[in-house]
């Protein structure tokens, strides 16, 4: 079966290269790239990441989430630099837990605004006028992670 999660993730390093060039702004719509150092490793890695921006927050939702592990680096909160429309920012990026409100909230109103998102994270039958049942609501806490990123200054 098609999964659109590993088709990106097999062309994240051309995905990289156009985001870090002088054409990035044909993908910088709704993409950016994400750096974080391994809290054991402490090596560095970058990642293409689609995101979400309201002022000085900014958040990124994770699909297939448990088949990677950048965003279990920011369990505690801890500095991430991001790539965003041709400019370095600076961040505090923490992971948001399944059960606070505060990802059911960004994930429902994701999904609102890009339904087609709900098939990707593995919820069925989406309805955005009447919202997740439960079973949905326990499909996306098991297929999606959450990521909130304070800009720094």
């Amino acid at each position: 079966m098609f999964s659109a999660d590993r088709f990106f993730t097999a062309i994240n390093p051309l995905i990289r290269t156009i985001l870090r060039s002088p054409v990035h702004w044909l993908l910088s719509w709704g993409l950016m790239l994400i750096t974080v150092t391994g809290r054991r490793s402490g090596i560095r890695r970058t990642f293409p990441v689609g995101y979400q921006r309201a002022h000085d927050q900014i958040t990124v939702m994770i699909s297939e989430a448990r088949r990677k592990s950048w965003w279990r680096n920011l369990i505690e909160p801890a500095a991430v630099e991001m790539r965003i429309k041709g400019s370095v920012i600076q961040g505090t990026g923490v992971h948001v837990p399944a059960d606070a409100a505060e990802f059911l909230e960004c994930a429902e109103g994701t999904m609102r605004r890009v339904p087609g998102l709900a098939a990707s994270w593995g919820i069925a039958g989406y309805n955005r006028r009447a919202g997740l049942t439960d079973e949905q609501r326990v499909q996306l806490e098991r297929n999606v992670a959450l990521v909130r990123i304070t800009v720094s200054g």
